[in-house]
């Protein structure tokens, strides 16, 4: 009897394990498998970026007065030098004259004091005079000479003054707004306008501390990284001249972790303007960079993960990193390799653990697939 019992058991249990086989294979669904591939790219990244001509500067009035004449319009080009502004104020130009009145005046004394040192001289000589009153005319010879000099620099000081009453460019440039019309009480100080040089700009952008050391890391190898960079207008068009990363700011913001490039560009035809906005694209080239298709992929709790097939056709959960994507693709930077066998689509309906059924797909019929998909028509 009991060998009755263990025999039926036995059979029982192959039975059930040649359905359970049976039943695994027919459950077996058929999902596209692809493998990675390498290849060599570049990938951009575009940062917001704050547009400043090179020379920028506020014209702003160094004395006081009534705005006499406006000698430019807004948005005008004006050369170095050019007279600008005209400001009337009466007082400096008296002032002027009186300084050069009281300079040819204390130059008059000086000579009357001379030649009455050289008339003492000749007394002295004689003896009619003693040397005390020698002494006494070269005294104030000095002292008329020190007020020559004093009376040539208030005459210096007032003639500058009155050449802050006509305000010049100091560069070439464009004129900003005027804000202040003919006839305004103009004070000390007082903005007249702004003039930016456009004919090139900076284009300055912040970078975290780890792309800025990514960057630094790849400028030392020339075909890795270039400095050379595009600007991205507010648009969306590229602006037609290439621009160059020259310098970086000397510290990290603490606040927010960043630090400042600044990449110059040429603006011959003046379309860049002072205050404008834009992109600075950052061109970076990859040598065997191992991709996969983003449809590959899912994330869980912030982390990707993709499910690769095993020798038995099983299906299993594996984690990758990745930094960098491009269209349709991720570059694989930890997690796999070339020979892995990933499922490429119906991931939604896969779980760890799973019988499949593989259609190996080449990764280059995957992109040619991808890209007619988005194609527009």
């Amino acid at each position: 009897m009991k060998h009755l019992l263990s025999s039926i058991l036995v059979v029982s249990l192959l039975l059930s394990c040649k359905d359970k086989d049976k039943q695994e294979k027919q459950i077996a669904e058929s999902f596209p498998v692809t493998s990675p591939i390498k290849i060599d790219t570049t990938l951009h990244t575009d940062y917001v970026a704050e547009i400043n001509a090179v020379q920028n500067v506020e014209i702003r009035a160094r004395v006081k007065g009534y705005l006499d004449k406006v000698y430019i319009d807004e948005g005008k080009y004006v050369k170095q030098g050019q007279v600008l502004f005209s400001i009337n104020n009466p007082e400096l130009k008296e002032q002027a004259i009186k300084a050069g009145a009281i300079l040819r005046s204390t130059v008059t004394e000086q000579k009357a004091a001379e030649i009455e040192l050289n008339n003492i001289k000749r007394l002295v000589e004689k003896n009619v005079v003693s040397n005390t009153e020698l002494e006494a005319a070269k005294n104030k010879v000095d002292m008329m000479k020190a007020k020559v000099e004093e009376a040539q620099s208030n005459e210096s000081f007032a003639k500058i003054q009155l050449t802050y009453t006509q305000i010049k460019a100091p560069f070439n440039g464009i004129v900003n707004r005027i804000p202040n019309k003919i006839g305004s009480l103009i004070e000390e100080g007082t903005l007249l306008t702004n003039i930016s040089n456009n004919g090139e700009v900076f284009a300055y952008f912040d970078v975290s501390e780890k792309e800025y050391l990514n960057y630094s890391s790849n400028f030392k190898d020339k075909t890795q990284q270039s400095n050379n960079v595009t600007l991205i207008l507010a648009n969306g068009e590229e602006h037609p001249f290439k621009g160059k990363v020259e310098t970086t700011e000397g510290e990290i913001d603490p606040n927010t972790g960043n630090i400042a490039f600044r990449a110059r560009f040429n603006n011959p035809e003046k379309i860049l303007k002072h205050g404008a906005s834009g992109k600075v694209r950052l061109l970076k080239k990859y040598k065997n960079a191992l991709i996969i298709p983003q449809k590959a992929t899912f994330e869980v709790q912030d982390r990707m993960y993709v499910y690769v097939i095993d020798n038995s056709n099983r299906v299993k959960t594996k984690a990758i990193t990745s930094n960098h994507r491009m269209q349709h693709f991720y570059i694989v930077d930890t997690g796999l390799d070339e020979d892995d066998k990933i499922i490429y689509e119906g991931i939604q309906n896969v779980k760890d653990g799973m019988v499949v059924k593989p259609l190996f797909m080449e990764m280059n019929s995957i992109s040619k697939d991808l890209t007619y998909e988005n194609t527009p028509e």
